[in-house]
């Protein structure tokens, strides 16, 4: 095959577009389609002066996902005097995948000149996933411990660091898999979470409630072509899926996605764009109604609906077995 723009040979397909691109016209494409989101989403300061930059960061797992993003925010803003950009790494403590994935996110960083942190369940809740998933109090998936306790590290460091926006790698099929698993279990009012007109579609919480803003750069590229561009440009991402990884809804809801973009291409965009309409006339919806006010964690002082958040309620479960 050839590239549609220069004729050389192309290096990949896009059957929801039907075009063939080259390594250089695929690798233009997949940089315009992130910054064109972070465009639409308004991330780009206005006001901020070169003394007073706003900071950015980003959620840096070692994975291909935010191991483009990081990649391309540099490349895009690591020059611009108006953004400093931080890199936070969240050791999960599981046995040889995390290790690797952080030796990628250290070379990467370094690589970059970009300011970067790490930090440890281990370090900071005194427990390790590998012991989690062998304890499992609450009858878990492994997931649903990981995910509490790694949105706690990154809106607790976020805020620690003054961010103005947490950026993280969630590409298209993340968001498709999301927006389909919503509307099957029929969760209007999560749909009116992940989105705020004030906003546009950042993460659910803003800093108005407490939280720093989330946005997802990447999440108009699918994952294949993700993984394409970290491997033509030889970016040291970390590819293995993690060996405790066990969602096994959303696991279906990929397998159903990727069967329904082979035989309609296009399904993914069209699924995440009906979801954000749709989410948009959901908050209209429930905005205003009343909701349960967030108050400090008695135990660490984190914001929820409830005196204990769900965080410390699984630690304790954890420490009492």
């Amino acid at each position: 095959m050839e590239c549609d723009k220069c004729g050389r040979d192309a290096v990949m397909h896009a059957g929801y577009s039907g075009a063939h691109l080259c390594e250089e016209h695929f690798r233009a494409s997949v940089e315009k389609r992130v910054r064109r989101r972070i465009r639409r989403d308004g991330l780009v300061p206005q006001d901020a002066s070169p003394g007073d930059p706003e900071r950015w960061v980003i959620g840096l797992s070692g994975g291909k996902d935010s191991v483009v993003l990081a990649q391309i925010l540099d490349e895009t803003f690591g020059r611009d005097p108006r953004i400093e950009l931080v890199a936070l790494t969240i050791h999960e403590g599981i046995e040889g995948y995390r290790d690797e994935s952080v030796d990628a996110c250290v070379e990467l960083a370094a690589e970059l000149d970009l300011r970067h942190e790490l930090v440890s369940y281990e370090e900071e809740f005194g427990v390790r996933m590998d012991d989690v998933v062998e304890d499992d109090p609450e009858g878990m998936a492994p997931c649903a411990y990981c995910g509490v306790f790694r949105r706690d590290l990154l809106e607790t460091y976020a805020a620690e660091f003054d961010a103005d926006i947490l950026l993280t790698g969630h590409n298209l099929d993340d968001e498709a898999q999301t927006a389909l698993m919503n509307v099957l279990e029929g969760d209007v009012k999560q749909m009116a979470k992940h989105f705020d007109a004030s906003l546009g579609p950042f993460d659910e919480r803003t800093d108005d409630a407490g939280f720093v803003p989330r946005a997802k750069p990447l999440r108009d590229v699918p994952e294949k072509e993700v993984a394409l561009y970290a491997q033509l440009r030889e970016l040291p991402a970390h590819i293995t899926e993690c060996p405790h990884a066990s969602e096994a809804f959303r696991g279906e809801i990929q397998e159903l996605l990727l069967k329904l973009e082979e035989n309609h291409p296009g399904t993914r965009h069209s699924i995440v764009s009906g979801y954000e309409e749709l989410a948009s006339m959901a908050a209209d919806r429930y905005r205003g109604e009343s909701t349960p006010e967030m108050e400090a964690c008695d135990r660490c002082g984190s914001q929820t609906t409830g005196d204990v958040c769900r965080k410390c309620r699984l630690l304790e479960s954890l420490a009492a077995t």
